[in-house]
Parts: C-alpha cells; sequence; structure tokens
C-alpha cells in the first residue's frame, strides 16, 4: 500500500523530551537517534516587547552529564538577525515579562548556591548589565506582573509557613526527632507538593523596596492574575464557592489594586464577576477596562468532558456571552487585540492546534494559522504577534506575525536535526465504536516498503481528555527510525473532536476507546501495513489505564508498556489526587456501582497473557505507584512475563535526564524483544 495524504506536522511530544537509545545511533546516523533527542530544545512563554522590536522567551534543555534540566532566556530581534542569551546557562531562569517601556526584562529564578534558596523576580536593563534581584521574600515568589504604568509589580506569594514548622519530614529547628502531618482538608495532597497544609497562594502589591502588600486573603488560592488597564484593579481566578476542595467552580475576582496608606495588609472588597458554576479562568481585560475575556465550562455535569468555550462579561459582573457556542472545541489562553474589536485565542480542533481570533460583535471566526500547524503559546503587543508553532518536521520555534509577513525568528534545533531523515506522517481515519469515524496519525519508516508488513506500535495518549495533534513528536520518528509502523490513534475521550465524541468516554473507560484502538488495528493488518503477529501497545497515565484495558480484552498483542497507570480504580480513591473527579464521574466508591465493576481491570488482570513492562514514579500521588505494584503481583504471580521499574524521587512525569534514557530505552527494548523478536 503506498502512503495517502502524508499530513504536514507530526504528533506532539510531552512536556518534556525523552531520550530514548536508539539501534540508528551506528547502523544509519542519517535517521533519529539518542543522540539527537537529548541535545533538542524546546522554547516557551513568548513575549514580546513594547516596541515590538524583539521577543523574549525561554529555552529548555537537558544536560546529561550534569543529570538536569536548565530553563534559560532569551532574546531575539523582530528581523531574526540578532540572538541573545540573557541569563546564564546553568542556572534557572522562567516568566520573562518586559515593563511597559520595553527599558528592563524580568524574570523568576534562583541564584547562587544556597540549596534552599526561593525563587525570586530578578531584573535585567536591556543594554546589558548582570541581572538584579529585585524581591526578597522569605518563601519566595510564584509568579508576578507589571502593573501598566511599570512602578509596581503584584506578587503571587505562598503564605509563610510558622516559624516553629519544618519542611516535609524534616526535623523541627532544635528537635531531635520529625512531626507528623496533621491533615484536615477534604483535598490533602497534590502530585509534586505531597500532602497539603493550610497555606494558600495570595496576591500582593510591591513597590520595589519595603514590604510586600497583601491584597487577598482567605483559605483559598488565588491565581492568575491580570491588571486592569488602568492599574486601579486586578482580576483574579478563585475557588470561593464554600469549600474549594470540594468542588470545580472556579470564578473570576475582581480586587482594587490601590496603594495602601500605611502600606500594611487590609482585606480589601472583592467583585465576583462570574457566577457560573462550572470553571471559569483565564480572565483577560477588554483595553477600555469595560470587559473581561475569559474560559469557562457550562455544563456543570460534565467536568472534563465539557467543551471550554471563549465568553466575555462586563467587568462589574452579569451576564457572560458564549462567542464560541456554535464552536464545539476545547479553547484557551483568550487576549484581546489591540482595539478592542477581536479576541486572539488557541484551540484544539481534530489534531490540530491552531491560533484564532473571533469578532467580539459578531463572533465572526478566523484562523490566523492555517494548515497542519501546532500553536503552543503567544503573545500580541499591538499589531506584532510572537508564537510558538511546530509542524510535521519542524520541532517548536519561535515565530513572529507583522502584518501580512511571518517570520521564523529561531532554529534551535536545525543544525541538530537537519540531515535526518524523519518518516512521513499520514492521518488515517477508520469507523470505530459505534460507526464514529476515529482518526490516528500514522508514522512510517523512512524508507518504507509498501510491499512488506511492519512491526507496529500503537502509542495511547494520556487525559483521558487530550489529543496527539500535528506537533513535531519524538515518540512516532522515533519508532519509526527503528523500523516500526507507530500509530497514534485520537480515540473516544479525546479533545478535538466535540463534545459528544469526548462525553462518550464518560463512565466507561476503556469501552469505547478500546474498540477505536482494535478497529484501527484491524484495518492496518487488512491493509497489509502491519503485520499481526507483531503488534505493540503501550502508553503513560491514561494512555497505561487503556493499554491495562487492551491487554484483559485481547491477546493480539505482542508486547505492552504501561507506564504510571491505574489497574484498581476503588483502591485509588483517597489514595490518589482525584477525590473529586472519582465521584462526579463514577459516584461515592462506597455504594454499589455496576459501571464502575463492568470497567474494573484489576478483576480482570487474571485474563493478561500479553508481556507487560509496568514503569512508574517513585513519589506519583497522580496515579500512585500501587496500581503498578498491583499490576506487576497479578502478573508475576500467574507467571506472565513482566518487569517493574520504578523511578526514585520522581512523580507522574519523568524529569531527571538519565532517567529518561532508561524509560525509553526499556521501551524500545521490550517492544524488540517481545513485537519484533530481536
Amino acid at each position: 500500500m503506498k502512503i495517502r495524504a502524508i499530513a504536514t506536522s507530526i504528533l506532539a511530544m510531552g512536556l518534556s523530551f525523552s531520550v530514548v537509545a536508539s539501534a540508528t545511533d551506528e547502523e544509519n546516523p542519517s535517521q533519529l537517534s539518542i543522540d539527537h533527542i537529548v541535545n533538542m530544545k524546546m522554547p516557551g512563554d513568548v513575549q514580546v516587547s513594547p516596541d515590538g522590536k524583539w521577543v523574549a522567551y525561554v529555552v529548555s534543555r537537558n544536560d546529561l552529564k550534569k543529570d538536569k534540566g536548565f530553563r534559560q532566556v532569551w532574546m531575539t530581534s523582530a528581523d531574526g538577525n540578532e540572538t541573545l542569551p540573557l541569563t546564564a546557562s546553568y542556572t534557572n531562569a522562567s516568566s520573562p515579562r518586559w515593563n511597559p517601556d520595553g527599558t528592563k526584562l524580568a524574570f523568576l529564578g534562583v541564584r547562587g548556591t544556597d540549596k534552599d534558596a526561593k525563587s525570586q523576580v530578578w531584573l535585567l536593563d536591556r543594554r546589558g548589565g548582570e541581572a538584579q534581584q529585585f524581591t526578597s521574600v522569605k518563601q519566595g515568589v510564584s509568579g508576578f506582573t507589571w502593573s501598566p504604568d511599570g512602578t509596581r509589580m503584584l506578587l503571587s506569594i505562598r503564605d509563610e509557613k510558622p516559624e516553629e514548622e519544618a519542611e516535609e519530614g524534616e526535623e523541627k529547628t532544635g528537635g531531635d526527632k520529625p512531626e507528623p502531618w496533621v491533615i484536615d482538608r477534604l483535598q490533602f495532597k497534590r502530585d509534586y507538593v505531597g500532602y497539603l497544609d493550610r497555606l494558600r497562594k495570595h496576591l500582593y502589591l510591591y513597590e520595589g523596596e519595603g514590604k510586600p502588600v497583601q491584597i487577598t486573603f482567605g483559605d483559598y488560592d488565588d491565581n492568575d492574575p491580570q491588571w486592569s488597564p488602568d492599574g486601579s484593579k486586578v482580576a483574579f481566578v478563585s475557588k470561593r464557592d464554600g469549600d474549594p476542595d470540594a468542588n470545580t467552580n472556579s470564578d473570576i475576582w475582581v480586587v482594587s489594586a490601590a496603594k495602601a496608606e500605611e502600606d500594611e495588609a487590609v482585606e480589601r472588597p472583592l467583585t465576583q464577576v462570574t457566577t457560573n458554576k462550572g470553571s471559569d479562568a483565564s480572565p483577560a481585560w477588554s483595553p477600555d477596562g469595560e470587559t473581561i475575556a475569559y474560559v469557562t465550562q457550562t455544563e456543570v455535569d460534565k467536568f472534563w468532558y465539557a467543551t471550554r468555550h471563549l465568553a466575555v462579561i462586563d467587568a462589574n459582573g452579569g451576564n457572560g456571552r458564549l462567542l464560541t457556542a456554535d464552536y464545539d472545541r476545547m479553547v484557551s489562553g483568550p487576549e484581546f487585540s489591540e482595539d478592542g474589536s477581536a479576541i486572539y485565542f488557541t484551540a484544539q480542533d481534530g489534531g490540530n492546534s491552531p491560533l484564532l481570533k473571533v469578532d467580539v460583535a459578531t463572533g465572526n471566526r478566523t484562523v490566523v494559522t492555517p494548515g497542519d500547524v501546532s500553536v503552543r503559546g503567544f503573545d500580541l503587543q499591538g499589531d506584532v504577534l510572537a508564537l510558538l508553532r511546530s509542524s510535521h518536521h519542524a520541532p517548536f520555534d519561535v515565530h513572529l506575525i507583522s502584518g501580512d509577513e511571518t517570520t521564523r525568528l529561531t532554529r534551535l534545533n536545525e543544525d541538530l536535526l537537519g540531515d535526518i531523515k524523519l518518516g512521513a506522517v499520514e492521518r488515517l481515519k477508520v469507523a470505530g465504536w459505534n460507526g464514529d469515524m476515529v482518526e490516528s496519525f500514522v508514522y512510517y519508516p523512512p524508507g518504507y516498503d509498501a510491499d512488506k508488513a511492519y512491526p507496529t506500535v500503537f502509542v495511547l495518549h494520556g487525559g483521558p481528555v487530550g489529543q496527539h495533534d500535528v506537533s513535531f513528536d519524538a515518540w512516532g520518528q522515533l519508532y519509526a527510525a527503528n523500523d516500526y509502523i507507530a500509530v497514534l490513534p485520537n480515540p473516544h475521550g479525546s479533545s478535538g473532536y466535540g463534545q459528544p465524541f469526548t462525553y462518550a468516554l464518560n463512565r466507561q473507560w476503556g469501552v469505547p476507546d478500546f474498540a477505536d484502538v482494535n478497529a484501527t488495528a484491524d484495518h492496518m493488518v487488512a491493509e497489509g501495513i502491519s503485520d499481526p503477529d507483531r503488534l505493540g501497545v503501550g502508553g503513560w497515565s491514561y494512555g497505561g489505564i487503556l493499554t491495562n484495558y487492551a491487554i484483559t480484552k485481547t491477546d493480539r498483542f505482542a508486547g505492552a508498556v504501561t507506564g504510571a497507570s491505574v489497574v484498581n480504580f476503588l483502591a485509588n480513591y483517597g489514595h490518589d489526587m482525584y477525590q473529586n473527579t472519582w465521584e462526579a464521574e463514577f459516584g461515592f466508591p462506597w455504594e454499589p456501582n455496576e459501571d464502575l465493576d463492568a470497567i474494573d481491570i484489576f478483576s480482570q488482570l487474571g485474563k493478561v497473557t500479553t508481556p507487560t513492562l509496568i514503569m512508574g514514579g517513585k513519589e506519583d500521588w497522580n496515579v500512585p505507584i500501587q496500581n503498578s505494584e498491583q499490576m506487576y503481583q497479578v502478573l508475576k504471580r500467574r507467571g506472565v512475563e513482566t518487569q517493574l521499574v520504578v523511578y526514585p524521587k520522581e512523580h507522574h512525569g519523568i524529569r531527571r535526564p538519565s532517567f529518561q534514557v532508561d524509560r525509553y530505552t526499556r521501551y524500545l527494548d521490550w517492544f524488540d524483544t517481545h513485537v519484533k523478536g530481536n
């Protein structure tokens, strides 16, 4: 079979690049290998200078010698001719933000050798020189934003820990033994944080000297603060409806940003702007300060399956107006145009991730980045638009749109990948569950021979609400480089295909999406593309859950890899961080539940015959490692070929570069052994 309708972009990688040992390192240096992937760089957080002449951004990279990841702030001129590093390569810096006149660039960073140092705001003069520390907050600063006139900053700061309390598991000052955690919250743990206390994140005003002045209070976390255009108010997001641990009802609030007479923390009146019982987030002020744009989920009963729409509302509150009611796609990141007539935003749309704009008055939409492209983050300054863009054979880079002209400002991986032969990618649609058309992205090895059937790996995405999109995907390309067909499906539950398609997964995890994957496998085999005796399947997080479900329903897969997955739903309640979601979707676990019983994986593990590699992070409280341990114990007891790999000091994502190398080397080794039969 010949490759049909080759797509112009390939699927998204995770948040961090993952390193895979590849047989192509020595055999064929022109194909993607471990050396290429470990040295790839990822841009983020683009910010256009007020005069539109420069773009600042963050570059993330791995360093295997130091076994760490690093983030560095860079700056490129709008014509792309000049690029400068603004922070040192072996310090971590993030969140670059220009002051309003463009003479200074602030960023968050930790400097010095003190292992207990906290993140602070630092200032750089655009003309050059060393960064100067701007804040000295004992517990550190988690976020900041300049006031419109540049004389003040709004800081996000977590409450200070009482002096006598110690860090998790550490001894108190002067004590000789660790103290217990005392927990009284309904939501009592979170991945990467641990057990949760009553210390909350609040907003503070700061003028560069003295103490920051607190302006929000209470047993609530306050997030995503945005100054009004005149600097008199701040909009922010907070859950203040009853116990914030018991619901997902975040709202937009407004608080005065007036200077305090005594520079003392005094509780200020709040205006509740939104009253929708669903999630309202991502506030963005109109240039005249009269309106706030935001992202809303109005169908509360559908929780994470509900479409996130773009809406506008009077800044003093009232009834919001949906601008994307006829656009059944997940949207994010709204930002007003300079004249306030349009709002820019990104969306997940059928495997693409475009940047769009909508006319505020008419609701008419325009796709700013048509075609098979993926946009992750953008910034607008006047008529200059900077964005992070990726497509078929191009990893993410910074692009600039000014008028009708588009300039690619960075080529972060061009030298690295310039001579590499990447596999072609095809969009494939087959009839899946209930006859619905289901899309996948199929990666072909370089030099693909249509006259033979290939070993094939099905790569299942996390979520469950998410999508494989058309950005550069190292997973698909790496399997292709190792002479596999890689299939990246977007089955029921995936975003980008409308709410009914997404909501079909509600209360029946594994049922429609396994049917979709199975139908896609049938098609690949029937077309002679995939060898029926050499099929593999694997995924991480929900991708691991679907993998587990699949191998309890079929023995067609010769090998499986499951990471950070769930097998025992009931045992997860109260042990992971999703008690709200479990209750919303499946009800209380102590009550009879036929739907949950019908999709129970743990009780079906006795049917598994597929050799399965099981992996996870030791400290994962998103999907706790106990799931992987229980699955391993059953398969090992039953004599099914299996291994359990646990990464110390790792959470839901594997961050240490050497562990990334190890993890993905094991993926390929397992599939080479059990799928290829090497």
